[in-house]
């Protein structure tokens, strides 16, 4: 999970380019879902939750991948500051 602050004034370009990037990270091995989510109070804030079967398929797969370099590419210019990138399992029941 990510909490992306996007630089004001670029959440519509942000939005179209994230769509562009969508197929990257869908495309890597052990990706399962994904969603981003636009913040109602403040409109330039975003939550990305990917959902992976392992942590390593994000952490060494998608980050150690061509994939994420033409991901970072598309994506990383749009935040201020950078995202905190959090990792969560889900509660067994």
């Amino acid at each position: 999970m990510a909490v992306l602050d996007v630089k004001p004034d670029r959440t519509s370009e942000f939005e179209s380019v994230f769509r562009e990037a969508e197929p990257i990270i869908s495309s890597e091995r052990g990706h399962v879902s994904h969603e981003l989510r636009r913040c109602v109070e403040r409109p330039g804030r975003y939550i990305l939750l990917v959902r992976w079967e392992r942590l390593e398929d994000h952490t060494e797969g998608f980050r150690g991948s061509p994939g994420y370099q033409e991901w970072k590419r598309l994506l990383h210019r749009f935040y201020a500051p950078f995202p905190v990138v959090e990792h969560y399992s889900e509660l067994s029941s």
